[in-house]
């Protein structure tokens, strides 16, 4: 009875997506949770992709992922971002019942034949030789493989002004002996910090003093079918001012990230608003969205104000705001730091090099985000699966994935402040768009059994209206249609198009065609230089190769070339600011 193919310590969105692959593939999985209520929390925002996050949430979507599905029925708002830029770089991003979305995931995992789910604490990981054999939780949990997600609770430890006590989130307890097993097995490990800012009684907000941002109607999210939009509930934006920042600054001496309190390196790309006030000290004012978190819409999330201050500066600054004059604060802003695994001790697969069968995900490795957790969960369950199984790993490739991006970037390069997923990470982008995403991956998901017969012939019969539409639209140059069809998307000037047979082709693979049309030449392009990156990636750099004699290269990329010396050509391809033009280069000196 105690004997598992998998168990997946955790239940946050890498431990949701681990547990539900791993289950649907046939293994027999246990989900161990703290609690079970707290499953699928989003203890931050209460929101679900965005640019290069919401990349990745699609990529969840066609590799048979439940993420996808939970936000198709648990939305609030949709908003497709970046609009006014190309499609390689726009990303969804939809607004979510909070509560409902962390109900409905305990309500789908329960509904899985092959998963139990246990709420108790992992005292322990059992393991013989550096092989992990299974856990100790009230008992011991035998298994073939474990899988990690422990999110911000290892050696967990809340911050508010100058008082800090051990917790992983607010109201919940840090886990420490998992901490110290993972120490004393001689893994390198590192300390992060996030946060989280106020939550403000929705009654006590003024919104006619802000601007509101209203839901767009899209038809499509993430998932392969066709979506109705509802439940459209606006958000808003507001401001922090001059007198904001003045109390925050009166109060600076009790931040406990500024004042040496916090030793875990913060998120660059989320500050609080005291480190962005003391980093940019010339603007006048930050933005804030106020998210509604629930349908009820009882509290409302203001992103963009992180704070670890103590509750009456809080109180004091939020009150200096444009709608917030008469805000009650329901739950203070606090800070949280915990430990990670350095993940360049992982294994493409997310199995640890060093402690075999033990598989990591989430914030464990040095990410943040509930996005990046789910694309790793998956990946680990799937991985996990596929050993206590005896099949062969799956691996995505950074040229083919933006989970192979990230993955790819952890494993290689590690982290040293939480990793966070932007297009501009990606050298293929442009290959790497939302709206490729099924006819990148649903072969593969197929292939694994993650995904139906019946979803797979859906999205083959799409992707083969798409190449057909492309082969008959050659006969002509790009500039050609280009003319006809203008520089911006539009789904029925598409469809017009004579070459189009069929008709009832949805937006996603007009979309496909509109970025065939208007990037042809720079898709080929890049096509070539994967299919170069392919050919060449395992070519050996010899140790003592001369970079100061290859013209072209900049001194920049020299220097970092001679101090990090790349094994192959793949490794010189991770190094940061490595050009297309450097790596051929390279590539044309190592073949003479």
């Amino acid at each position: 009875m105690n004997k598992f193919d998998v168990i997946v310590v955790g239940g946050g969105h890498a431990g949701i997506e681990a547990a539900h692959i791993a289950a649907k593939l046939g293994s027999k999985t246990l989900l161990v949770s703290l609690s079970k209520d707290k499953i699928g929390l989003m203890p931050c925002n209460p929101s679900i992709g965005g640019v290069g996050k919401g990349h990745i949430v699609f990529e969840v979507s066609a590799l048979g992922g439940l993420m996808p599905q939970l936000c198709s029925e648990t939305h609030l708002q949709v908003r497709m971002l970046n609009t006014s830029k190309g499609p390689a770089v726009q990303g969804l991003r939809l607004q979510i019942d909070k509560d409902a979305y962390s109900k409905l995931s305990q309500k789908r995992l329960s509904e899985l034949e092959n998963l139990t789910i246990l709420e108790a604490e992992v005292e322990q990981l059992i393991s013989e030789n550096n092989i992990i054999k299974g856990i100790v939780a009230n008992g011991k949990y035998f298994s073939e493989t474990v899988i990690l997600t422990t999110g911000t609770f290892l050696n967990g430890l809340i911050h508010v002004g100058m008082k800090n006590f051990p917790a992983g989130r607010r109201d919940e307890k840090a886990v420490n002996q998992l901490a110290e097993f993972l120490y004393n097995s001689g893994l390198e490990m590192g300390r992060l910090k996030t946060g989280t800012p106020p939550r403000l009684l929705r009654t006590s907000v003024d919104f006619s003093k802000t601007e509101v941002q209203e839901s767009q109607n899209l038809k499509y999210l993430y998932e392969f079918k066709k979506v109705k939009v509802e439940n459209r509930v606006p958000c808003f934006i507001t401001r922090t001012n001059e007198e904001t920042h003045k109390v925050i600054m009166e109060n600076m001496h009790l931040s406990p990230i500024l004042c040496g309190h916090i030793k875990g390196k913060p998120p660059r790309y989320c500050p609080s608003i005291e480190d962005k006030i003391k980093r940019f000290p010339d603007k006048s004012g930050h933005q804030i969205f106020i998210e509604p978190e629930t349908a009820e819409y009882d509290e409302v999330y203001p992103s963009g104000i992180s704070t670890s201050l103590p509750l009456e500066a809080q109180e004091k600054f939020i009150r200096t705001i444009a709608g917030f004059e008469n805000a009650i604060i329901t739950k203070p802003g606090y800070a949280v730091e915990y430990d990670f695994v350095m993940p360049n001790q992982l294994k493409e697969t997310l199995e640890l090099k060093k402690i075999e069968n033990l598989f990591l995900a989430g914030q464990i490795n040095g990410t943040t985000g509930y996005e990046e957790a789910a694309g790793q969960g998956i990946i680990a369950g799937i991985n996990a699966h596929q050993k206590a199984k005896n099949l062969a790993p799956f691996i995505l490739d950074r040229q083919e994935s933006y989970i192979g991006v990230m993955i790819n970037d952890l494993v290689t390069l590690g982290v040293d402040e939480p990793y966070r997923m932007f297009t501009s990470r990606a050298e293929r982008r442009i290959l790497l768009r939302q709206d490729n995403v099924f006819y990148r991956l649903s072969k593969k998901a197929f292939e694994l059994g993650a995904i139906s017969e019946k979803l797979y012939k859906e999205i083959e019969a799409e992707n083969s209206s798409v190449d057909n539409t492309i082969a008959a639209l050659q006969h002509k140059p790009s500039a050609f249609w280009l003319k006809k069809i203008g520089e911006n998307y539009e789904h029925e000037k598409i469809l017009e198009l004579e070459e189009i047979i069929n008709k009832n082709l949805s937006e996603r693979a007009t979309q496909q065609i509109f970025a065939y049309i208007k990037y042809d030449e720079y898709l080929k392009r890049e096509q070539r230089e994967v299919e170069k990156s392919k050919k060449y990636k395992n070519l050996v750099i010899p140790a003592n190769f001369a970079y100061k004699n290859l013209p072209g290269l900049s001194k920049e990329l020299q220097e970092k070339l001679i101090k990090i010396k790349p094994a192959t050509v793949a490794d010189a391809m991770l190094i940061q600011g490595m050009t297309p033009a450097a790596i051929s280069l390279l590539i044309f000196r190592l073949r003479v």
